[in-house]
Protein backbone atom coordinates (compact mmCIF):
# COMPACT_ATOMS: atom_id res chain seq x y z
CA UNK A 1 0.00 0.00 0.00
CA UNK A 2 1.29 3.34 -0.77
CA UNK A 3 1.38 6.06 1.90
CA UNK A 4 0.59 10.07 1.90
CA UNK A 5 2.36 11.98 4.54
CA UNK A 6 1.91 15.22 6.40
CA UNK A 7 5.01 15.86 8.90
CA UNK A 8 5.44 18.84 11.52
CA UNK A 9 2.19 20.01 11.12
CA UNK A 10 1.32 22.24 14.19
CA UNK A 11 -2.11 23.20 15.15
CA UNK A 12 -2.73 25.16 18.35
CA UNK A 13 -5.40 24.36 20.59
CA UNK A 14 -6.65 24.00 24.33
CA UNK A 15 -4.58 20.60 25.79
CA UNK A 16 -3.70 19.84 29.29
CA UNK A 17 -4.76 19.20 33.13
CA UNK A 18 -3.91 21.78 34.81
CA UNK A 19 -5.64 25.11 35.51
CA UNK A 20 -3.84 27.49 33.35
CA UNK A 21 -3.59 25.24 30.65
CA UNK A 22 -7.19 25.61 30.19
CA UNK A 23 -7.04 29.28 30.03
CA UNK A 24 -4.54 29.15 27.23
CA UNK A 25 -3.86 27.79 23.67
CA UNK A 26 -0.63 25.75 23.31
CA UNK A 27 1.14 24.87 20.19
CA UNK A 28 0.66 20.54 19.25
CA UNK A 29 3.15 19.50 16.25
CA UNK A 30 1.81 16.24 14.50
CA UNK A 31 3.34 13.78 12.17
CA UNK A 32 0.70 11.47 10.11
CA UNK A 33 0.91 8.72 7.69
CA UNK A 34 -1.78 7.41 5.96
CA UNK A 35 -2.26 4.05 3.31
CA UNK A 36 -3.76 5.21 0.23
CA UNK A 37 -3.74 3.96 -3.09
CA UNK A 38 -1.80 6.62 -5.41
CA UNK A 39 -2.08 4.49 -8.70
CA UNK A 40 -5.31 5.62 -9.72
CA UNK A 41 -4.99 9.88 -8.86
CA UNK A 42 -1.51 9.16 -10.56
CA UNK A 43 -3.14 7.14 -13.46
CA UNK A 44 -5.31 9.85 -13.76
CA UNK A 45 -3.39 13.08 -12.56
CA UNK A 46 -6.94 13.48 -10.82
CA UNK A 47 -6.71 15.42 -7.36
CA UNK A 48 -10.41 14.26 -7.14
CA UNK A 49 -9.10 10.66 -6.46
CA UNK A 50 -6.00 11.69 -4.42
CA UNK A 51 -6.18 12.36 -0.84
CA UNK A 52 -5.75 15.80 -0.58
CA UNK A 53 -3.40 16.59 2.12
CA UNK A 54 -4.11 20.43 2.16
CA UNK A 55 -7.69 19.25 2.42
CA UNK A 56 -6.57 16.41 5.31
CA UNK A 57 -4.39 19.90 7.02
CA UNK A 58 -7.13 22.34 6.85
CA UNK A 59 -9.43 19.51 8.64
CA UNK A 60 -7.03 18.97 11.22
CA UNK A 61 -6.56 22.64 11.96
CA UNK A 62 -10.09 23.05 12.04
CA UNK A 63 -10.81 20.20 14.62
CA UNK A 64 -7.49 21.73 16.46
CA UNK A 65 -9.00 25.41 16.87
CA UNK A 66 -12.41 23.58 18.32
CA UNK A 67 -10.81 20.91 21.00
CA UNK A 68 -10.60 21.84 24.31
CA UNK A 69 -8.81 17.73 25.09
CA UNK A 70 -7.20 17.25 28.70
CA UNK A 71 -5.08 14.52 27.56
CA UNK A 72 -3.35 14.22 24.18
CA UNK A 73 -4.50 10.51 24.12
CA UNK A 74 -7.74 11.86 23.79
CA UNK A 75 -7.01 14.79 21.06
CA UNK A 76 -5.30 11.94 19.06
CA UNK A 77 -8.15 9.52 19.09
CA UNK A 78 -10.43 11.47 18.66
CA UNK A 79 -8.29 12.81 15.64
CA UNK A 80 -7.58 9.75 14.23
CA UNK A 81 -11.22 8.60 14.51
CA UNK A 82 -12.21 11.34 12.80
CA UNK A 83 -10.07 11.67 9.36
CA UNK A 84 -10.55 7.96 8.99
CA UNK A 85 -14.32 8.51 9.11
CA UNK A 86 -14.52 11.54 7.01
CA UNK A 87 -11.73 10.82 4.29
CA UNK A 88 -12.36 7.30 4.25
CA UNK A 89 -8.98 6.35 5.32
CA UNK A 90 -8.27 2.75 6.10
CA UNK A 91 -5.18 2.76 8.02
CA UNK A 92 -3.12 5.88 9.49
CA UNK A 93 -0.34 6.43 12.08
CA UNK A 94 -0.53 10.09 14.23
CA UNK A 95 2.50 11.26 16.01
CA UNK A 96 1.35 13.73 18.32
CA UNK A 97 3.72 16.06 20.14
CA UNK A 98 3.29 18.51 23.12
CA UNK A 99 6.63 20.77 22.93
CA UNK A 100 7.46 22.46 26.53
CA UNK A 101 5.48 19.71 28.52
CA UNK A 102 8.55 18.55 30.86
CA UNK A 103 11.51 21.09 30.77
CA UNK A 104 14.40 18.99 29.96
CA UNK A 105 13.02 17.59 27.11
CA UNK A 106 12.11 18.83 23.85
CA UNK A 107 8.86 17.39 23.41
CA UNK A 108 6.24 14.07 24.53
CA UNK A 109 3.14 12.89 23.18
CA UNK A 110 1.92 9.90 21.95
CA UNK A 111 1.79 7.77 18.92
CA UNK A 112 -0.92 5.58 17.43
CA UNK A 113 -1.66 3.35 15.06
CA UNK A 114 -5.42 3.21 13.77
CA UNK A 115 -7.19 0.33 11.06
CA UNK A 116 -5.86 -1.59 9.08
CA UNK A 117 -3.12 -1.66 5.85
Amino acid sequence: MDMVFIEGLEVDTVIGVYDWERKIRQCLSLDLQFAWDNSLPAANDDLALALDYATVSARIQQFAEGAQFQLVETFAERLAALLMSEFGIRWLRLKLTKPGAVPAARGVGVEIERGCR
